[in-house]
């Protein structure tokens, strides 16, 4: 299965913060929209970053309360690791768990068009085994 089913089947809807956005109110519209990260764009839809739950836990711990007011490109990881269309679950699964990472931005000549969590490829891989072996005993039935 390649990541541009998956978009196909969740849809491409991504949910942004400009690098000005605060980090209470990037960890407000998380929790609000029930999200682990969002991409942190600039202008048309550039990508400058990705803040997760992860980024807002750490500044807590090392701040406290007064490091919410801060600007989120404080707490962003700026070498964004991305997907393309084309790749497949097996490979995308394969570098998230090796680089320990549960969100990448799909992106098409730079352009965003998706998002992909981890939560999305396991579906996935649990979709396509479970295809598998019905396939298998529809054969096996048939033999």
């Amino acid at each position: 299965m390649l990541v541009s089913q998956i978009l196909g089947n969740k849809g491409d809807l991504v949910f942004t913060a400009a690098p000005a956005d605060t980090i209470s109110s990037v960890a407000a519209l998380l929790h609000a929209r029930r999200v682990g990260a969002m991409v942190v764009v600039e202008g048309d839809r550039d990508v400058v970053g990705i803040v997760s739950e992860r980024d807002v836990v750490r500044v807590v711990a090392e701040q406290g309360r007064a490091g919410l007011g801060r600007p989120v490109s404080t707490c962003m990881t700026r070498e964004v690791i991305f997907a393309r269309p084309d790749e497949s679950v097996d490979s995308l699964l394969a570098r998230m768990t090796d680089r320990r990472i549960r969100h990448l931005p799909v992106c098409v000549d730079h352009r965003l068009v998706g998002i992909i969590s981890i939560g999305d490829l396991v579906k996935a891989k649990i979709a396509e085994t479970q295809a598998e072996a019905e396939d298998l005993r529809a054969y096996i039935a048939q033999a």
